[in-house]
């Protein structure tokens, strides 16, 4: 049985989503953020040692030791190459596994970064300090948000939206894995208030991923799921 250890508002929903999507059965452990922080319990430790989110247990092979995956990307390589019989992944040596190979480390490897630093830089800026240094702190953490964070997520969403003119799907026509990889990152944006008024693929790709049964359940399953914070 796979053991989703699921903390709360985090890219482990995408991976409830896609056993969902692969009708796996599978259990939820749950953890909570520290309210303060907003970080990861320290309980996650004892899973994997960098006590971060996703990560997978699975006791399939019948071992002593459980296998343990962390990492989205990692974690839907596993799924698929032991649970997926050839479903929601392009075959190989095609121009769709290609792109599909694309969007699956580029959700993390270039759209989240800038995301992640700009919840930092908004988290700074609203967070208490001395009234002498607010302006300096707020003064910096506005300068780079205007000359870097906000233009360098406004060309990757650009560069999505404009990929998304090629094909339905990340991929290709036909929905994969690489469409679940690519949820959290526009899911971030546009709940962080980046995604704009004048890209309505990305948009419509959030209203369709929104409106997949598979989706649903996953949300039923895995309870609350907000990015604003």
């Amino acid at each position: 049985m796979i053991t989703v250890h699921h903390l709360a508002n985090s890219r482990s929903q995408r991976v409830l989503w896609l056993l969902e999507e692969l009708d796996i059965p599978y259990e939820i452990k749950r953890y909570e953020r520290n309210p303060e922080t907003m970080l990861a319990p320290e309980a996650l430790r004892r899973v994997h040692p960098l006590g971060k989110s996703p990560v997978i247990t699975d006791d399939a092979d019948g071992a002593a030791a459980l296998t343990t995956i962390a990492e989205s990307g990692a974690i839907i390589d596993y799924l698929l190459e032991r649970y997926g019989n050839g479903r929601l992944i392009p075959p190989p040596g095609t121009p769709e596994r290609r792109r599909y190979t694309y969007w699956l480390h580029y959700a993390e490897g270039s759209a989240m970064p800038p995301l992640v630093m700009k919840l930092v830089f908004d988290r700074i800026e609203s967070s208490p300090m001395p009234f002498f240094a607010k302006p300096i702190a707020r003064g910096i953490v506005d300068a780079v948000k205007k000359s870097f964070l906000l233009p360098e997520i406004g060309r990757h969403l650009d560069f999505v939206e404009g990929e998304l003119r090629q094909s339905r799907w990340f991929a290709g026509e036909d929905f994969s894995a690489a469409d679940v990889q690519m949820s959290f990152p526009l899911e971030a944006a546009a709940w962080r208030g980046t995604l704009g008024d004048m890209r309505p693929r990305i948009v419509d790709f959030l209203a369709r991923i929104h409106a997949r049964p598979a989706y649903r359940r996953a949300l039923e399953r895995g309870g609350a799921y907000d990015l604003v914070g």
